[in-house]
């Protein structure tokens, strides 16, 4: 018996074996390279081995300097930005959707596809194509705007409407993934509670608020730990739609790191911008954690 167990386990551990050795070498290690390019002036073109670490090893000038600076805090002021209007409109825009599909009888199947569209469509494609919908000059906004009598704004130009911009283009994109989890929380409520309220004489307001909300608050706190990791790495739709402009406006944690990394050849200060931001992102999902007990409720 003892030689069987002992064999179904290395029988299990050569099956597990090429999935560990692909997380070592394509996530540990290089995990463990980024903290030791964090601690140098590296500038990403020349061999990286020993003597090149030793010789522009700066220890943690680079995290002083992000720090010390103003940019960082600029930086990361736009994110934050970003994050209050994109969080409550993409959960808006989700729990509706999770809202019609569950009530919905006839067509539910075509508008499931429907709104989950843009989700599979690429990000760069999505931001092209907001990038038309928003042109000053021929964008479809800015022409239903003229058709009212409104003129429409420089939305990718402007320092007041480009990262509104770029909120609704993000709106757009994630809230069919979004809703599809909400959809799911909304479908393992027990019918029960519903009739129970109902013969009590509740109302729409107060089931919503009183039922739905606390029974789905576990897929509304999945949800938030993941716009909130998702918003804090914005990248592609800023460098498509703005490019970090207009004026810096838009410049926001993982653009800088890619700017600092792949234009400015500063490898190792943007490799210290990264784990700024995952310290960032590590700090925020602890508090959630922490935090869930006083509006999260789990059915026993």
């Amino acid at each position: 018996m003892r030689t069987k167990k002992k064999n179904e386990r290395i029988g299990a551990a050569l099956f597990m074996l090429p999935s560990f050795a692909g997380m070592i070498v394509f996530s540990l290690l290089p995990i463990l390279i980024s903290i030791v390019i964090s601690l140098t002036d590296w500038n990403g073109l020349e061999k990286l081995d020993f003597s090149a670490i030793a010789g522009s090893f700066v220890g943690l000038k680079n995290y002083a300097e992000i720090l010390g600076g103003g940019e960082f805090w600029s930086v990361l002021g736009h994110t934050l930005y970003f994050i209050i209007l994109y969080i409550p409109l993409v959960f808006l825009a989700s729990l509706l959707i999770a809202e019609i599909l569950f009530k919905a009888k006839k067509g539910a199947g075509a508008f499931r596809v429907i709104y989950y569209i843009p989700v599979l469509i690429s990000w760069v494609a999505a931001s092209l194509i907001w990038k038309w919908v928003l042109s000053p000059q021929y964008g479809v906004v800015n022409q239903i705007f003229a058709a009212i009598g409104i003129a429409g704004p420089n939305w990718l130009t402007d320092e007041l409407w480009a990262m509104p911009a770029i909120v609704l283009a993000s709106v757009w994109k994630d809230m069919g993934f979004y809703g599809l989890f909400l959809l799911s929380g909304l479908n393992g409520i027990d019918n029960t509670y519903y009739e129970a309220a109902r013969i009590d004489g509740a109302g729409k307001m107060k089931l919503f608020f009183s039922i739905t909300l606390p029974l789905l608050s576990p897929s509304l706190f999945f949800c938030l730990i993941m716009s909130l990791i998702n918003a804090f790495q914005l990248f592609p739709q800023v460098m498509i739609m703005t490019g970090g402009g207009p004026n810096g406006a838009t410049q926001v944690m993982v653009e800088r790191i890619y700017t600092y990394g792949f234009s400015y050849f500063k490898m190792g200060y943007a490799s210290a911008y990264s784990w700024l931001l995952f310290i960032l992102i590590f700090i925020l999902t602890l508090v959630q954690l922490k935090g869930q007990k006083a509006w999260v409720h789990y059915e026993s």
